[in-house]
């Protein structure tokens, strides 16, 4: 499967499964963190790296204590493919190494 290929509703919710607090569905992913405000700054610099690097960037929304990441591939027509896994995976990274908790 190539990276851009649109995942099944099947194949979101396995993947989805492996991320906690990550929801969604073939549409669209995404996950809200607890940090404060100049953290989060911090740790979406290091996401926009990582985005260029994959040539793959996520919507992002700060608020007060709030990091809000959401994923869809736009070049696949707006679906979840496997490049928005890959970047889960850099975001997880990234929020673990700042101490980023999940918002319940």
């Amino acid at each position: 499967m190539a990276e851009r290929d649109p995942l099944t509703a099947e194949e979101v919710k396995e993947n989805l499964a492996n991320w906690a607090g990550w929801s969604g569905d073939t549409s669209r992913i995404s996950k809200t963190y607890q940090l404060d405000y100049y953290t989060s700054i911090e740790v979406i610099n290091e996401v926009a790296e990582a985005a260029q690097r994959l040539q793959h960037h996520p919507d992002i929304d700060i608020r007060w204590e709030r990091l809000h990441f959401s994923m869809t591939t736009y070049t696949a027509g707006g679906v979840v493919t496997p490049l928005d896994f890959k970047l889960v995976a850099e975001i997880e990274r990234i929020a673990a190494a700042h101490g980023a908790t999940t918002v319940a």
